[in-house]
C-alpha cells in the first residue's frame, strides 16, 4: 500500500515539475513573441524587388529599430517586410550591417512596436533554460526550448578578406532551423540574451551573445550605420608558453604571430612571425580573443605598448593601430 502511495506522490511531483517547466516556457513565449518579426528579404533588381531570403528579427525600440543577423540582410539593395504575430506587416530598410559580428540593425516603418528586454549573456550558466523564438522555414512565431549546452564558443565571421572570431558564442540544444537566424534566444525571465545565428548540427545551435561588446556594436550600427575597428596587421594563433616564461608570467598560454602583413602597423613596429605577444596595452594576452577585444575604435591612432617574447628575449615595442578598411 505504501509503495502505491509513494508512486502516486512521485507521479504528482513529476506532473508539477512538468507544469512548472511548461509555465516558464509559455510565459517567455507570450512575453517575447510580440517583439519578434518574420523577415521577408528582397533585393532591388531591374524587374523590381525580388525575394532573396527570409529570417527573423527582434524589436529594439518602439519606433522601429530591429536587430537581426547580418547574413540575413547583407548584400546590396536589401530591404523587405517585417511581419509580426499580431498580423502587422511593415516595410523595413537596412540601417547598418556588421558581418564580423553577424549583427545588423534595421528600421521598420512603425511607431508602436513592442521592444524586447535585453539581458546579459555574461550571467548565463551551462544547463540554464533558454527559449528560442523565430520563424523557421517561414513558420512565424515558432517556439523551441532547451538549455545552454556550452558557453565561450567561438564562431568565425568574414567580411571580404578580413576574418575574425565572434567571441563567447552561446551553444544551445533548443531546436533551430533555417529562418531562425536573427530571432531571439531568451532566458527564463523573457530577457533576450542572444541572437540565433547558426545551426551547427542536430541539437547544436549557436547564438551571438547580448553582452557589453555586442551592445556597443548595436549602438554603433544604430548611430553610424557601421562599426569602426582597429587593425594591426597580424595573423596569430594559440601557443603554449615555454616553461621559463610560464614561471615568470604565471600563466600557461599566449598568442604566437603566424604572419605579419607587409606595411601594417605591426610590421612598422618591428613585430615578426614566431614572436609571442604576452602583453598588449598593459593587458595579459593568453588567447587571440584578448587581442581582438582591444581592437575597438578607441584604439585607432593610439600608441599601444606591446610586450613580446622572441626566442628567449623579452622585447618592449610600440604600435599604433589604424582603422580596419571596410
Amino acid at each position: 500500500m505504501s509503495t502505491a502511495i509513494e508512486n502516486l506522490e512521485q507521479e504528482q511531483l513529476e506532473e508539477e515539475a512538468l507544469d512548472s517547466y511548461s509555465r516558464v516556457v509559455v510565459e517567455v513565449a507570450e512575453r517575447v513573441a510580440p517583439s519578434v518579426a518574420n523577415l521577408r528579404v528582397t533585393r532591388q533588381g531591374r524587374g523590381g524587388h525580388m525575394p532573396v531570403g527570409a529570417g527573423s528579427a527582434v524589436a529594439l525600440t518602439p519606433d522601429g529599430f530591429l536587430l537581426t543577423s547580418a547574413h540575413v540582410v547583407a548584400g546590396p539593395g536589401r530591404a523587405g517586410r517585417a511581419v509580426f504575430v499580431d498580423g502587422r506587416e511593415l516595410r523595413f530598410r537596412v540601417i547598418g550591417v556588421d558581418r564580423l559580428s553577424d549583427l545588423a540593425v534595421l528600421r521598420a516603418d512603425g511607431t508602436d512596436l513592442v521592444p524586447a528586454t535585453l539581458g546579459a549573456a555574461e550571467r548565463l550558466r551551462v544547463g540554464q533554460l533558454v527559449v528560442a523564438i523565430g520563424n523557421p522555414n517561414g513558420f512565424a512565431g515558432s517556439v523551441t526550448a532547451g538549455v545552454v549546452s556550452a558557453l565561450g564558443r567561438s564562431l568565425p565571421a568574414r567580411s571580404g578578406r578580413t576574418m575574425r572570431y565572434i567571441d563567447n558564442v552561446i551553444q544551445t540544444d533548443a531546436a533551430l532551423n533555417p529562418g531562425n537566424s536573427g530571432g531571439g534566444l531568451a532566458d527564463s525571465f523573457g530577457r533576450v540574451i542572444g541572437i540565433n545565428t547558426a545551426v551547427a548540427g542536430v541539437g547544436l545551435g549557436l547564438a551571438v551573445p547580448i553582452n557589453a561588446a555586442t551592445r556597443r556594436i548595436v549602438s554603433a550600427l544604430m548611430r553610424d550605420g557601421r562599426v569602426r575597428r582597429a587593425y594591426i596587421g597580424i595573423a596569430g594563433g594559440p601557443r603554449p608558453l615555454p616553461p621559463f616564461a610560464r614561471v615568470r608570467l604565471g600563466r600557461q598560454a599566449t598568442v604566437e604571430i603566424v604572419e605579419v602583413i607587409a606595411g601594417s602597423p605591426a610590421d612598422r613596429a618591428g613585430l615578426r612571425a614566431e614572436d609571442m605577444i604576452v602583453e598588449l596595452d598593459g593587458r595579459a594576452v593568453e588567447r587571440v580573443d584578448d587581442v581582438q577585444v582591444l581592437m575597438t575604435h578607441e584604439a585607432i591612432g593610439r600608441r599601444l605598448p606591446v610586450k613580446v617574447l622572441r626566442g628567449d628575449r623579452w622585447l618592449d615595442l610600440e604600435l599604433s593601430p589604424i582603422e580596419l578598411p571596410e
